[in-house]
This record gives C-alpha cells, structure tokens and sequence, in this order.
C-alpha cells in the first residue's frame, strides 16, 4: 500500500481557506453593542477631552468651546457647568480621589477647580501658548503635569503654584500624555514632532528617559493597565510599545483609514468583581469608527460606526458607561443594559461570552468513591454537579464519495462528488486524489459522459476566488491529457469555449479593479495625512 493511500475513516475535508464567519455575531461583538447608545447634540463646538471620576458614582466631564460640563453618568444628565475660562477649554482631568478637576486652556493657563464650589483654586501660569494636555501623575494628589504647544512639558506643585521641573525635548506641539500606573513619579508626554517621551521626575537631568518614534504627529498615548505598555495613536495607525525592554515595538494595528485621535482602555468583566475583568484597548478616530481591540491577544475584536468624525472617548472605571465625543458638537453616550439578578452591572451570560468557568465550589457528592453503592450504579444514573463524563465518540456519517475513497475506488469517488451541488466536497476529492497521487489517473480514465462532467464544473467555478488557483491548474492538465476527445466532440469544445469566455471576463474585471485601486489608493492617502 502506497503512503498516500491509507485507509480513511472521516470525511474529506476542503485545505482551502473558508470564508471568515463575520465578526459581528462573536460574544464580544454582542458585548460591546450591549451598550444602549443615545444622542447628547447642540454642545456649540467640538468635543477636545472626555474624562471620568474615579470615585463612585463616576460623573464624567467633557470639555467644548469654553466650557467644561459634568454629566450624570448614570442619566446623562448636565450636573454642573463651568465656564471660567476667556477662551477655549482643553483636557479637563480628574484627581486621583475626585474631588479636583483641572483643565487647561488656549491662552496657556492652567486651572484647578473644587467641584463641590466650581470656584477655580488655583491659576499655574507658564506657558506662552495653549495648553492641551493636563494630568495627575497616578495617585500624588499635589503634583500634576502639563504640555502645550509651546512645546514644553512642565511639572507643578499645586498646591503653592509653582513649575518644578521645565522639561525641554519636544520640538513641536505637546498634545497628550498619560502617568504611568507603575508609578507616580513617571509619565509619558506624545508630540506633533512624532516622538513619545518618558519622564521621570526622580532624574537629575532634564532629559527623557526613553523616546519612541511613532512616525506620525501624535495624537494620544496611553499605558496599559500592567505600566509596562504604552499604547500610541497617530496618522491612521496604533502602536503598541514595550517600555520596560527599552522602547521595542510590539504591535501595531492599522485598522482605521484616517487620523487616530483617542485612545481609552476599557474593562470587560463577567459576574465575579475585579479578579474576573479583562482590558481591551479603545480607539476612535476622524473615519467615524470606534474599534476594540483585545492586546493581550493582538487581535481586534470589534467595530462601530458612528455618523460624524469622532475627536475623545472615555470609559468609566465600573465597566459601565462609554462616552464618545465627535467633531460637530454632539456626545454618544452608552449605557449598558443590566442584570437585575446581579448585583453589578454586568449583561446576563457574561461568563459565557467571555469563556469563563464558574467560580462557586462544586457541590459535595452524595455517593463516594468508598462507597459500595458507588460502584452499583447503572448506565442509566444520572451525573451530578461536578462529575466528569466520559462520552462515547459520535459516530460518523460518510458521505458516498468518502466510502468510496475507502475502498480505494479513485474514480468513481471523483464522479460521485461530481455528480453533487456540492463544490466545497468536488474540491476536497480532487485534493485527496493528489494527496494519493491519482488524480490525473482518474482523469485519464473518464468516459465521454463523465468527462463532460467535469468540464463542466470547470466552466463553472474555475474562475471563483476560492478554488481557482487549483482548478485553472488542473484545467490546463486536463486539456494536456484529453486533447484529441475533445476535439472530436462539439458539445465538450463548447465547454471549453464556455471556460475561455469566463477566464477573459474574469481577468478584464481584475484589470479594471487594479486600475481603480491605483486611482483612489493616492486619495486615500492623502486623506490620512489630514
């Protein structure tokens, strides 16, 4: 027996690729369009900031024109409006115990609110130019950062108002930043000049302690929750950076066809707290699509599209909001559904979503192993909670061709798929006849009718994506080997004059489409760099 011809006992299968089962029906689609999404529309301008207090009940504050809003994050609703500022408001952030908010403006000056007054308590003057990025270095209540397009980062002590450390490396616009998790005294500043720095405030020297080259004005940076990542949005791209092994690229994800701007981490948990969640990176961008993507595994796991370009996003620290800003003035607010059986907020079935095994105990078994008893009971007694069951292999069902295939009968295996509505299964035999090295055999072998057949499945699905590069290779074979019994008979010339037609057609229609890609590819780059 040759080595290709072992006896099978399943049925053959296509080693082509399937089509991609669409990602929108996956769990974690189904989980991230739990959220019920509304309209918050006519806030004059557009959304530069969205941030979220990290106390309970978790009210959000959106910045727009010149004005910072707090909203309700449990009705949506404006709780409180504060509008001390002359000219446009910038990257309104929360303190670490949220009972300050800061935010930056276009004149350069930084301000810190008391959200119980919404009186300003403090005024940091220093840069000369706007101030686009302000931020609370983790848990330190007394200090936070600040950059502006002066191209300076500065590090405050709040409370006596006065610059620290003037940071100077950047050699274009600050736009963003983020603390770093792991600690207080370090944080990540993103440039226009398309570099990233870290800085560490313990450090002597003025200079970044490590600078990553996005390639792309930044737009937003963000550390995953572990502090050993960060994450990068620029151009129509987001990076992922190792910044514990030196700054060394890990991931990058060009899903989106325009200009990143946001970027959040967002949590997924099922029913169990804390220990149970997981992290999915968050970004939206100018194109009007929010993806999610799953960067432990790095792989994106979901897309929405809203009707305007989206500029910020936000996520609430319990899992339970999400707030994204757009250009023209309106706020997509979403609110996950809950499960009035639990007492937190996640959606019915999370555990299954997301593959999780329950995390109760399993029951106590009434009969152990000890137990005479345990060894008498039938085939009929039913298993108990926490019994491994040990199910007998399902029978399979063989199709007529693969019964054929067992027996070694090559050729009537081929005509028997042939004579199916099946391609997927034609394709398959024909594949395992090359396995065995008896695929041009069987052609060879095929009587008039039978030849007819197969010309005629070539006519048909030849010039189809999925099986042509097999099927046009073995349409030139098959012309090789049955030449002179196709010239004697006009019915299978006319397949053959059927399978010219289609593959001309076919590669005009490939021409005209590279001729389109070579058209709107230049548009679409343009439109990136905007």
């Amino acid at each position: 027996m040759a080595d290709g011809e072992l006896r099978k006992t399943f049925p053959v299968k296509p080693r082509l690729k399937s089509t991609p089962k669409n990602p929108s029906s996956s769990p974690e689609s189904k989980y991230w369009r739990s959220f019920k999404t509304q309209q918050i529309s006519g806030l004059i301008s557009a959304i530069t900031s969205i941030d979220f207090s990290p106390e309970p009940p978790h009210d959000f504050a959106a910045t727009y024109s010149a004005s910072v809003t707090i909203y309700d994050s449990q009705t949506f609703e404006p709780k409180a409006k504060i509008s001390d500022f002359t000219d446009v408001a910038y990257s309104a952030t929360y303190r670490s115990d949220g009972k300050l908010l800061t935010a930056g403006g276009e004149s350069g000056l930084v301000q810190v609110f008391d959200l119980k007054k919404r009186i300003p308590l403090r005024q940091l003057r220093g840069h000369s130019r706007s101030v686009r990025l302000v931020r609370y270095p983790g848990l330190d209540k007394l200090h936070l950062f600040s950059g502006g397009d002066d191209a300076l980062v500065k590090y405050w002590d709040v409370a006596s108002e006065t610059e620290l450390i003037n940071f100077q490396g950047h050699k274009d616009y600050v736009r963003c930043g983020f603390a770093s998790p792991a600690s207080s005294d370090m944080f990540a500043t993103g440039s226009y000049d398309h570099t990233v720095r870290l800085w560490d405030v313990r450090v002597s020297s003025l200079s970044s302690v490590l600078q990553l080259n996005h390639g792309k004005p930044v737009e937003d940076i963000i550390f995953l929750p572990s502090g050993g990542l960060i994450a990068t949005a620029g151009g129509n791209s987001v990076k992922i950076w190792d910044a514990i092994g030196g700054g060394k690229l890990v991931y990058t994800m060009e899903s989106h066809n325009k200009t990143v701007t946001s970027l959040c981490v967002g949590k997924v948990r099922k029913n169990g707290g804390e220990q149970s969640q997981q992290f999915r990176l968050l970004s939206v961008s100018l194109d009007g699509y929010m993806k999610v993507f799953d960067f432990s595994a790095l792989k994106l796991v979901h897309s929405m599209r809203y009707p305007a370009p989206l500029l910020s996003m936000g996520f609430s620290p319990d899992c339970s909001a999400r707030v994204i800003g757009t250009s023209n003035g309106a706020l997509f607010v979403g609110k996950r559904k809950k499960d009035p059986s639990s007492g937190d907020n996640d959606i019915p079935g999370m555990d299954k979503f997301l593959g999780f095994g329950s995390l109760e105990e399993p029951e106590s078994r009434v009969l152990k192993p000890t137990y005479f008893r345990y060894f008498q009971r039938g085939q009929n007694e039913k298993p108990s909670k926490g019994d491994y069951l040990i199910k007998r292999p399902a029978k399979v069902k063989l199709a007529e061709h693969d019964k054929l295939l067992k027996k070694f009968r090559h050729k009537e295996a081929l005509v028997s798929a042939l004579n199916g509505n099946s391609p997927q299964s034609v394709v398959a035999v024909m594949e395992e006849l090359v396995a065995r090295k008896k695929l041009l055999g069987c052609v060879s072998n095929l009587d008039r009718e039978e030849l007819e057949l197969l010309l005629r499945f070539l006519q048909r699905y030849s010039t189809m994506p999925r099986y042509s590069g097999f099927l046009l290779a073995l349409c030139k074979k098959v012309l090789q080997l049955r030449a002179d019994d196709i010239m004697a008979e006009d019915v299978l010339k006319g397949h053959i004059r059927n399978l010219k037609s289609s593959v001309e057609e076919e590669i005009r229609t490939q021409q005209s489409l590279q001729e389109i890609q070579g058209i709107i590819s230049p548009l679409l780059m343009i439109a990136g760099r905007r």
